[in-house]
């Protein structure tokens, strides 16, 4: 890539407010792989028709572990450890996806009870405190952060001390944050912690036990207490991130409100695939590294440049989603969506999330007689876009 100056190309991410795809995705339609300036200043191919998108997920020439190399064109600095970023990977290799799969299972004894009573304890709340309400800070986030506590098996009332760490670890820097790794090393030494304390159960619970079987000798606690780090903070900053664009569309679109207020049991759960589709949480793209030459479309790609997966423009693609901004519980496809990633990568936590949005939203939309919603959705999308574009430097107690 070296037709065109780096500062002459167009910036990734678009401006992105939440309520509508930014008008820089149409354009894109007629040119599906085109070069964007990244945050970080590097080059990169955004990819945004849904076939194209789909190959480069599903292609093993594309690595998402290299994106953390050393050297490499970047989207955004880095705010977690580089080893951290292949996550799923390394508990594959560790030994331990068996028991994190176990974890995440939707199926869990007790969990779709405890689920159903924290949403109502929280709407509960919301009604008795009267507007205006705060759905992401006093729904969404308590309610995943709650989750993903029990998940864990660590006290729900530290979720609020690990919540504080995400809004820095997700962001989309242009520089390395030095708040970033001390909330990294607060986090870790906290879950650390939480292996020697008899109190703990959950999958920290099973990850501490694993230390006197020879068979896991090679684990440190460092590493069983990254596990209960990263498991936190990807999953509570998607959950949550969902939920709230998803009470977004609830809020500002009246197809939306119509299709999940009308109708019976089961109504959320039948537009739950449709929900993910429109869902526009994400807002940057999905990094990978380009491991030799590849043909895309009409692109030639070369090994050790960045691409860059626009899933939002993916999920819109009239191409795949004929009237993709025409909200239809009932398509036949939309459980093709990209919202949960594809390939090697694909979320593992998929059944889980897809529940535990329902049940949230179900209960919600089953008290809205009681609830005003009102509230200024500016300011509610603006702190669901985790992915902001931030100012050149950071103090350190951002």
């Amino acid at each position: 890539m070296t037709a065109v100056m780096t500062h002459d190309l167009p910036a990734f991410p678009f401006d992105w407010d939440g309520t509508r795809l930014p008008a820089e995705v149409e354009a894109l339609r007629a040119e599906p792989v085109r070069r964007v300036r990244t945050i970080a200043g590097a080059e990169a191919w955004l990819v945004s028709s849904y076939e194209l998108c789909r190959q480069v997920l599903e292609d093993p020439r594309f690595s998402l572990k290299d994106t953390s190399a050393p050297g490499v064109p970047r989207q955004y600095a880095l705010t977690i450890p580089p080893h951290v970023v292949n996550n799923m990977g390394n508990i594959t290799g560790a030994g331990l996806r068996k028991a994190v799969m176990k974890a995440i299972n939707p199926k869990a004894p007790g969990l779709e009870e405890w689920l159903r009573a924290r949403a109502g304890a929280l709407v509960d709340a919301l009604v008795a405190e009267g507007a205006p309400g705060e759905l992401r800070g006093a729904y969404a986030d308590p309610y995943s952060a709650g989750l993903h506590c029990r998940m864990l098996g660590i006290p729900e009332g530290d979720g609020p001390r690990l919540l504080r760490s995400l809004d820095v670890a997700f962001m989309n820097a242009p520089h390395e944050i030095e708040a970033a790794r001390l909330h990294w090393d607060r986090d870790i030494a906290y879950m650390t912690e939480r292996l020697d304390d008899p109190a703990t159960g959950g999958l920290m619970a099973e990850l501490a036990a694993l230390r006197e079987d020879p068979e896991y000798a090679h684990l440190t606690d460092e590493m069983l207490a990254t596990v209960g780090v990263t498991l936190f903070g990807a999953g509570v900053i998607s959950t949550a991130g969902f939920l709230t664009m998803a009470l977004v569309s609830v809020l500002t679109r009246p197809d939306v409100r119509e299709a999940l207020t009308a109708g019976g049991a089961g109504r959320v759960a039948g537009a739950m695939d449709e929900l993910l589709r429109v869902n526009l949480s994400i807002g940057d793209g999905l990094p990978r590294l380009a491991l030799e030459d590849v043909r895309l479309g009409e692109v030639e790609v070369r090994a050790g440049e960045l691409v860059l997966v626009l899933v939002e423009a993916a999920n819109h693609d009239p191409g795949h989603f004929p009237d993709p901004l025409v909200f239809r519980p009932d398509r036949e496809n939309a459980a093709d969506h990209l919202s949960f990633g594809g390939g090697r990568h694909y979320c593992p936590a998929t059944a889980l999330g897809k529940r535990h949005a329902e049940i949230a939203l179900e209960t919600l939309l089953d008290r809205l007689p009681e609830l005003r919603l009102a509230v200024p959705v500016e300011q509610l999308v603006w702190r669901t876009n985790f992915m902001k574009r931030l100012p050149e430097r950071l103090p350190v107690a951002w």
